[in-house]
């Protein structure tokens, strides 16, 4: 038989093992709240028995019990679920982020139908319609300069909003990026704690909760995955680059950038590249900003600046009550003073580029008339140069449209004139100015001699913008310089013709020079842009523009909404399976203390009846 302590050791052991059963189940009691915790289970198991080979009989074991023993404490963790949840949350924060700030530009653009972009607007084609009927009233021409103050008030205001949304989303991302790097260092530093735990034989239970609560976290910020195949160096990924590796951790910084609106541009501290990053909240903000707000502040701009390129070149032409004639109604500023619109991009102090926004060719064309000629016009588009080939039976107008049905970023139509206009448009790349035409090229002769804008065919006859002085690729045609950035924001009723109603434009000089009295085509001239092919960037109409604008936001809104709603049904199954398997049961934790209990007191009566034992032999025998 065993030693006559043998009982004793297997007594303590038990009172050990549902000692810390017990303590391990009020543990998990006092954490039932608590974000991110993760209940603990003892692991027993039966002690090393002792071999006694010369007590080995057929009719009886060999091997003695002694009783049971510790293995270990661990988690109840689906480490499979766990990664489901954190893909889950990251695009759960991805659209979280896009339905809040949709919810915003909606707002915006649901203004009250009097005070709106649109409602102005419409009243100003009205002031024209009413100037045209009466052209010798200084009251018809006050109702013109009033309601086109309106209009230009409420786009700098639609600007504004714009602006001020962009604003609040470079700040949440300056905010966010602090947060991605506090939990990456947090993360870090947990690893390091949990290494040196294990290397000492302990069950870190509760510093590994707090790593895949920080992981979680990080994840709603930024796509992540993680891994695990060294259990010395749990690594953290994103979108391709470790952000943590063991204990050491990666930051990112912002760096303000100034020619894009002071936003903030995202790099990796330690190599200095740019770091992107597709989901999370963190994902969501940049596209928001660099993409949906821009875009949304393009195509605001896109619209201002031709409305008033276009009323110009009308009123330009035209002449006033008071005879005054060659006056801009709308002020523009250029981006350059130059009149070539030559500017030194590189800053080396020499001219190097040209800053031109608009083509007029010299010659008059018929939209329906068949072109006859062959070729391919080459145009700068969003990336790289877009190619547009004709063929002899084209008409002009199916020319114009399939220029405008490409990527290009700059834009065809027929002025009042029947001439062919070329428009810059805006650049889907940040490096790219707005509104300048970067390259324009015909390997035929329809951009050349039929409808003279350039001056000969093929690369030799192409205008590049990356020279000084590209406008003597032209061939006599009229250009426009580009506008400063952003001329939503400065757009204005020139201080002339508010100094002086009179000089407000309703008739064309007759053959003297002079405005007839009851002269009002010029009036109508304006009116009529409203519903004419003036291509608005892709919108093809004001109208159509206004109509754009609005639907694509409520889309992309609603968009956000759904996606959204889906994702949080995802996530609400997945979390309630988790907490299933690891969260707290306080009923069935109480459960268990009462058993452990009971086991304890077992242990400690068995103890007890040893230690009767052992006085009886101690004490008894021999008496």
């Amino acid at each position: 038989m065993s030693g006559s302590f043998g009982g004793i050791e297997i007594g303590k052991r038990s009172l050990m093992a549902h000692s810390l059963q017990i303590q391990t189940a009020g543990h998990n009691i006092s954490n039932a709240d608590t974000e991110g915790y993760t209940r603990q289970r003892v692991n027993v198991r039966a002690f090393e028995p002792l071999y006694r080979p010369d007590l080995e009989r057929a009719e009886r074991a060999g091997q003695i019990g002694q009783g049971t023993d510790v293995e270990s404490v661990k988690r109840l963790r689906d480490e499979l679920l766990d990664t489901r949840i954190v893909a889950q949350t990251n695009v759960q924060s991805y659209w979280e982020t896009r339905e809040k700030y949709y919810t915003m530009l909606e707002q915006i653009y649901n203004e009250p139908e009097e005070i709106s972009v649109r409602g102005n607007m419409d009243k100003f084609w009205e002031s024209w319609q009413e100037l045209s009927i009466y052209p010798d009233q200084d009251a018809a021409r006050q109702a013109v300069v009033s309601r086109a103050d309106s209009l230009t008030n409420s786009i700098q205001q639609r600007n504004k909003s714009l602006m001020a949304i962009g604003n609040q989303i470079n700040e949440d991302i300056n905010a966010t990026v602090k947060q991605v790097n506090d939990y990456a260092k947090q993360i870090a530093e947990l690893n390091n704690e949990i290494v040196r735990s294990k290397a000492m034989g302990d069950d870190p239970n509760d510093l590994m909760d707090r790593r895949d609560l920080l992981v979680e976290k990080l994840g709603k910020l930024i796509n992540v995955t993680v891994s695990r195949k060294d259990p010395d160096e749990f690594m953290v990924h994103t979108d391709g680059q470790i952000i943590v590796q063991g204990s050491i951790a990666r930051q990112i910084e912002t760096q303000t950038d100034i020619e894009h609106f002071g936003y903030s541009k995202l790099k990796w501290s330690d190599t200095q590249y740019d770091a992107f990053f597709s989901g999370g909240s963190l994902g969501a903000l940049v596209e928001l900003r660099d993409k949906d707000v821009r875009s949304e502040m393009q195509s605001l701009n896109t619209m201002t600046l031709n409305f008033a390129d276009l009323v110009n070149d009308v009123h330009r032409n035209a002449i006033g009550k008071n005879n005054v004639t060659g006056l801009d109604f709308f002020v523009q500023h250029p981006f350059v003073e130059n009149v070539n619109g030559n500017f030194d991009r590189d800053g080396d102090g020499g001219f190097d580029s040209s800053y031109i926004f608009r083509f007029t060719g010299t010659n008059s064309l018929r939209l329906h008339e068949q072109i006859g000629l062959e070729g391919e016009i080459t145009l700068s588009g969003h990336d790289g140069n877009v190619t547009v080939a004709y063929n002899a039976t084209d008409t002009v107008e199916e020319v114009i449209n399939r220029i405008n049905n490409t990527d290009a970023e700059v834009k065809a139509y027929l002025d009042q004139n029947d001439k062919l206009v070329l428009k810059a448009s805006t650049a889907a790349d940040w490096d790219n100015p707005d509104f300048v035409i970067r390259h324009v090229e015909d390997s035929g002769m329809f951009l050349t001699g039929y409808a003279g804008i350039l001056s000969g065919s093929g690369a030799e006859g192409a205008y590049d913008w990356e020279q000084a002085d590209a406008i003597n690729a032209l061939a006599g045609a009229q250009f426009g310089l580009a506008p400063v950035l952003n001329p939503s924001a400065y757009i204005q009723v020139n201080d002339q013709i508010h100094t002086d109603v009179q000089s407000v434009a309703a008739a064309f000089p007759n053959l003297q020079g002079m405005a007839d009295p009851g002269d009002g085509r010029a009036a109508v001239s304006i009116a009529s842009i409203r519903n004419s092919n003036v291509m608005v960037g892709k919108s093809r109409t004001f109208d159509d523009y206004f109509a754009d604008s609005v639907t694509n936001v409520g889309l992309k809104g609603e968009q956000a909404q759904n996606m959204l709603a889906s994702q949080n049904a995802i996530m609400s199954d997945l979390t309630a399976l988790r907490d299933s398997i690891s969260g707290v049961n306080v009923d069935e934790e109480l459960a268990d203390i009462i058993k452990f209990q009971h086991g304890y007191n077992a242990a400690a009566r068995f103890i007890t009846v040893q230690d009767q034992l052992l006085e009886t032999i101690i004490n008894r025998m021999g008496i």
